[in-house]
């Protein structure tokens, strides 16, 4: 039986809905900046509707763990939380950074990706993804918080040809300088593309349970609040 897991996204200015059911992928997508909370709930009903399954039938909850806006990620993580302790479903966390990394390959095939988005406060979150040959992104450990001259003294040597995904390209035009990348049409994360990491992660037995998530913001100052009553 192939698995069936619901990811939910609100991480950016992306709203998003995903499900993964019998080796199909239905989908909601939508730019609404300040809208999260009336969507993403509404879209969950349809993708569900749309399969024809509840969501006590699904195998697990996946959910955009950040980095991105500090709203935008506790709206997506307090949600997610919400429908999996009501399901008692096992949750996946995914990486913002890495589903951007991810939606380039879907699009482009490219498996080397380099990901920045604009943190505000005149930083960017990046990282440097790669898809080895079993079909994994490496590069976890390279994410980071960080100026955009920092960013160009990291990576201005690279080997092979790169793409590059995010918010923060256009937010910071230098970046570009001194690298030659594949252009990508990938700039915001979006719920189908935390499927196939997701997936990969329930096969392994990489689940969290639902007290036990966390957010990733990459900035320290950032506290979060675990649900009330739960150690």
């Amino acid at each position: 039986m192939s698995s069936r897991i619901l990811a939910v996204d609100t991480a950016t200015e992306a709203c998003s809905v995903a499900l993964l059911c019998d080796g199909e992928i239905i989908s909601r997508f939508a730019i609404s900046p300040r809208e999260h909370t009336q969507k993403v709930l509404p879209m969950v009903e349809e993708v569900l509707a749309q399969a024809g399954i509840k969501l006590n039938q699904l195998d697990a909850l996946a959910f955009g763990r950040g980095p991105g806006s500090f709203t935008g990620v506790r709206i997506g993580v307090g949600i997610a939380q919400g429908l999996a302790l009501g399901a008692d479903l096992p949750m996946i966390g995914v990486s913002s950074l890495m589903t951007l990394a991810q939606g380039v390959y879907r699009t482009t095939n490219s498996s080397r990706v380099l990901v920045a988005i604009d943190a505000r406060m005149s930083e960017i979150y990046c990282a440097q993804y790669q898809r080895d040959e079993q079909g994994f992104w490496v590069g976890e450990e390279t994410e980071a918080v960080m100026l955009p001259a920092d960013f160009k003294l990291k990576f201005t040597e690279l080997e092979g040809q790169w793409s590059h995904a995010g918010t923060g390209w256009a937010a910071y035009p230098e970046l570009l300088e001194g690298l030659s990348l594949s252009d990508s049409l990938i700039t915001l994360p979006a719920a189908q593309d935390i499927l196939p990491i997701a997936e990969q992660l329930w096969l392994a037995g990489k689940v969290t349970a639902v007290e036990n998530v966390e957010p990733t913001y990459l900035r320290n100052e950032v506290t979060w609040k675990k649900l009330p009553g739960r150690e």
